[in-house]
């Protein structure tokens, strides 16, 4: 076995290559093989919520700046001959993307993925949901806060909670399953919006898993009863 440690950068943990049985793998500095790899392919989004975005927005890349598709692609090739099995498509807001079916076609056709998915926060998936996985999309986890419109308008700053549970739907009839949601609360998984979302997933036997704030003023989590700051409830 050979093996060899760099740095990814000067403030990122020591990745350890290995080549073990033919074929190299990444490990982290706790001996984790690293198998999975998230992509974010764009930083503008279609919402504004509360917990993510300030309210006069942010300073968004150039478009030069942002990965082509096909320097995305070989990306991914690369990790691929290092051992990662899964790619997770994010943004800001994958799907505003222009031409996200595209990348997924071409991410479909790298040898070594298994696993193919997006986080999204749905407003767009019942157009994408059928497409999406005719080009080779897995799964989705889709963002939900809150159940009630007048809630979810206020959590998003103005977003259709109707057009996400239409998307959650779609997805689920284009086979982009499991469906799981990600609701991000305030303090405990007990509070309103938090159990409202909880009983629709429960009707709809779909997985939540709830995730803690974060203070966009400090970096900080808040504290969640039941654990300390920083911490998901449930990860991906």
């Amino acid at each position: 076995m050979r093996c060899a440690v760099r740095m990814a950068s000067s403030w990122s943990p020591p990745v350890r290559a290995c080549w073990r049985k033919g074929a190299w793998c990444v490990f982290d500095r706790f001996g984790r093989k690293i198998d999975y790899l998230r992509v974010s392919v764009t930083d503008r989004c279609n919402l504004r919520c509360a917990y993510c975005m300030a309210e006069g927005g942010i300073a968004l890349l150039r478009h030069e700046d942002i990965l082509r598709f096909e320097e995305i692609t070989e990306v991914v090739r690369e990790a691929a001959a290092m051992g990662v099995k899964k790619v997770r498509l994010t943004g800001g807001e994958p799907l505003v993307r222009r031409g996200i079916v595209t990348l997924v076609a071409m991410l479909r056709d790298i040898e070594g993925i298994a696993d193919l998915a997006m986080s999204t926060n749905g407003i767009r998936l019942a157009e994408f949901a059928d497409p999406l996985a005719q080009a080779g999309l897995h799964r989705v986890n889709v963002s939900l806060d809150a159940v009630d419109p007048a809630r979810f308008a206020a959590i998003t700053r103005g977003g259709d909670v109707q057009a996400v549970l239409d998307g959650i739907r779609a997805a689920r009839r284009a086979g982009l399953t499991p469906v799981k949601l990600n609701c991000v609360i305030q303090q405990t998984p007990e509070e309103p919006d938090a159990r409202a979302v909880a009983a629709y997933a429960a009707a709809e036997n779909l997985e939540v898993r709830f995730i803690r704030r974060m203070n966009l003023a400090d970096g900080e989590f808040s504290v969640v009863i039941g654990g300390s700051g920083g911490d998901c409830v449930h990860c991906n």
